[in-house]
């Protein structure tokens, strides 16, 4: 790690690095030509004696006996040469956790009305203050001296009714004195510039939490939504008030100019059990000041604890974006729909000018043994999960988020950058303040420098059986490559042996993988990559488009009827589409914005999506909780590349159907099929429609599957 030097006291020793607790490495001139007695390290408060480990050319290797005196200013002294000591790649040793880390401390401002404590860790700092500001934007406030305290936590209370007063930190390491915002910080000026201290009694709206919380639902019954706020809001036709904020997805009643249902009202209709959003943590692409003129997904986090201010009606108001995002999530719940928020805890958006950096240089980031900073994420840094206070931020953030704000659930973006006991670590602390929680994460196994063994990718489920992951490999196979334009998947007639093994797997609830079927996270769109309509779009640009809304509403289809936990993209309902933009993320509102005139033209197809979803919720033989059960009932009487069949025998203890046979055809042939045990079938799902109530009955053991359609067949007890 790169420290900018301090003048030195004599320039024959140019460096001197703090390596481990007990291990000094100085760089200079001529260094074989000094003794190996009479070295010492000084303080203002104490002289140490030093011992010389190894001696070479340009470099000495220093020993302490006792630990270094981290707090103060030091020097290596020897003869009349003298050079100042930092504080660098100590702090990523296990024995500087051991000395420091400190998990059961509660960090961050703690608002009385008649004073208000604040608590920073900052070991490697030498002096701490906090300046207490009345208005956010004030050049000048009062300043209070923190005192350091075990474990190398600053501390200092401040008497008085601070609510609404700004602050910030003023923190000294390796003799450079740095502004820096609380990490802990719960309330945030506009763009996160300082602090707030205030009251979150105040934030709660009546009848806090929700009066009416949605419905315990079996975790197999999870049926997640992904949505941004902005997106779902902003389209001028959507008949919401509140456009691109917070307030505007709380709206209830809605609707388009053909009287049909949009936003919050459309959801509870359509039937999904949870909502996912994408980040609302504080994040730092947007100007919250200029908000109407930029765009971004929001995954460049800033601060853990702080909802984004750019959603909120009022981002210079610190109370402001955490009340009305509590209305909000009060609203989807009494809507009975769960609400998951999506955490960026792999990265943060930049290192260099972060709190964390500043506070502690060095020990919140990862590194490889080179010195280099790891980029796992590919956005220039990678969150060192596995150390123990930047774990504890984690964990407490994501308890903060639980307990605040009521939330159902999170997923975890680039979860494969976090380390396996962080994430043990979420699902314990989680599980002890809250039931019937869904967790999930992005599993990719990423390029961090981390053991395989420590990732919390898709390779260690087994060592996380609570939390979910997304089964990019069935995406694959139904769609084709996402990376891939002109990838072609099984919706698309694609031949390949290995598409039809991932096929077979995800249909069963990708048990290659997981431990149970509530792992697996199935799927063929997301916000990241194209749409399902636009990659079948660019797959097959010359194709029909009736032809390819086929293949699309087959791909949903498998996806909707698949053991394990399925996941939809907001408007894919509806063939959304990015106008050919594969990775949307600061795109225009034109790009991005869910057009809900297109939900009027395919209405058709809503209340297709709508029919299988109701199928699926109402008939618990379609989502068994184990694979046992799914090994017991569900069987393929064909799998090929002209059809699907299976069939979810003797289930009738599960559900109210005894017998259902499931049939997807990717040609564009009819295709005929022989169903088991004679006529007598009740038809639920065919090319046209999907309903709870049988369609028409199939007299005999002979159906005929239409081109690019799905069939589900039942009979009763």
């Amino acid at each position: 790690m790169k420290q900018k030097n301090p003048p030195l006291v004599n320039c024959l020793f140019h460096s001197a690095e703090l390596i481990t607790p007990f291990q000094i490495k100085l760089k200079g001139a001529g260094l074989t030509s000094f003794q190996p007695v009479g070295w010492t390290l000084t303080t203002a408060t104490k002289e140490l004696p030093l011992t010389v480990a190894s001696q070479q050319e340009g470099e000495i290797e220093l020993e302490l006996l006792d630990a270094f005196p981290f707090g103060e200013d030091a020097f290596v002294v020897h003869l009349d040469q003298a050079c100042y000591v930092q504080i660098t790649e100590v702090v990523r040793t296990e024995s500087f956790d051991e000395m420091f880390a400190e998990e059961a401390v509660e960090l961050g401002a703690r608002y009385e009305k008649a004073k208000t404590s604040f608590a920073v860790w900052a070991p490697t700092a030498t002096a701490v203050t906090v300046h207490i500001f009345d208005e956010w934007y004030d050049q000048s406030g009062t300043e209070y001296v923190c005192k350091r305290g075990e474990k190398g936590i600053w501390r200092v209370t401040v008497q008085g009714d601070l609510e609404r007063k700004w602050y910030e930190y003023e923190v000294t390491v390796n003799r450079r004195r740095q502004r820096v915002v609380d990490p802990y910080a719960r309330f945030l000026s506009v763009n996160g510039e300082r602090g707030m201290v205030g009251d979150l009694e105040k934030t709660n709206p009546p009848d806090w939490p929700a009066a009416f919380p949605p419905e315990r639902a079996d975790e197999t019954e999870v049926l997640i939504y992904e949505l941004h706020i902005r997106d779902f809001t902003i389209d001028p036709h959507n008949g919401i008030r509140q456009k691109g904020k917070y307030a505007g997805l709380a709206e209830t009643g809605t609707h388009d100019r053909d009287g049909l249902s949009t936003g919050l009202s459309y959801l509870q209709e359509l039937g999904i059990t949870h909502v996912e959003l994408l980040p609302l943590q504080e994040f730092g692409s947007i100007d919250e000041s200029n908000r109407e003129k930029a765009y971004n997904w929001g995954y460049d986090t800033t601060h853990f604890f702080t909802p984004e201010g750019s959603y909120a009606t009022d981002p210079y108001d610190g109370y402001c974006r955490i009340q009305e995002l509590k209305l909000m999530i009060q609203s989807i719940q009494r809507h009975g729909i769960k609400v998951i928020v999506d955490m960026v805890f792999n990265h943060v958006h930049i290192w260099e000018e972060s709190a964390l950096e500043k506070l502690v240089p060095g020990y919140y980031f990862r590194y490889h043994p080179s010195g280099a900073i790891s980029n796992g994420t590919g956005v220039g840094n990678d969150i060192a999960s596995e150390r123990k206070m930047a774990r504890k931020l984690i964990v407490d953030a994501v308890c903060y988020w639980l307990e605040e704000f009521q939330v159902d659930g999170f997923r975890f973006d680039l979860m494969g950058i976090l380390d396996v006991e962080t994430m043990k670590q979420i699902s314990a602390e989680t599980s002890k303040r809250a039931e019937n929680l869904f967790l999930l994460g992005e599993g990719w196994d990423l390029p961090t420098a981390l053991s395989a063994e420590q990732k919390a990718s898709v390779n260690q489920a087994e060592n996380l059986p609570a939390i979910g992951f997304f089964a990019d490999r069935f995406r694959d196979a139904i769609k084709g490559d996402a990376f891939s334009s002109s990838s072609s998947g099984y919706v698309s007639s694609e031949q390949k042996p290995a598409v039809l093994k991932a096929i077979e797997d995800g249909l069963k609830g990708s048990q290659a993988y997981f431990t149970k079927p509530r792992q697996a996270v199935h799927y063929v769109e997301a916000h990241d990559n194209h749409t399902l309509w636009d990659k079948l779009k660019v797959a097959a640009p010359y194709e029909d488009e009736r032809q390819l809304r086929k293949r699309h509403r087959l791909a949903c289809a498998i996806v909707l009827l698949a053991q394990g936990v399925p996941f939809l993209q907001a408007g894919q309902e509806f063939f959304r589409t990015k106008y050919g933009v594969e990775n949307s993320y600061r795109s225009p509102d034109w790009v991005n914005q869910i057009d809900w005139k297109q939900r009027a033209v395919f209405q058709e197809n809503v209340e297709y999506i709508k029919g299988l979803i109701a199928l699926r919720r109402q008939h618990p033989a379609l989502r068994l909780p184990s694979y046992q059960l799914i090994e017991r009932h569900f069987h393929f009487l064909c799998l090929d590349h002209q059809r699907i069949v299976y069939h979810l025998d003797q289930v009738g203890q599960y559900d109210q159907w005894e017998e259902i046979v499931v049939c997807h055809n990717p040609t564009t042939d009819k295709q005929k099929i022989e169903l088991p045990g004679g006529g007598g079938w009740q038809v639920v799902v065919d090319d046209q429609g999907a309903s709870l109530i049988p369609l028409y009955i199939i007299g005999s053991n002979c159906a005929y599957l239409q081109p690019l359609s799905t069939l589900v067949c039942v009979k009763g007890n």
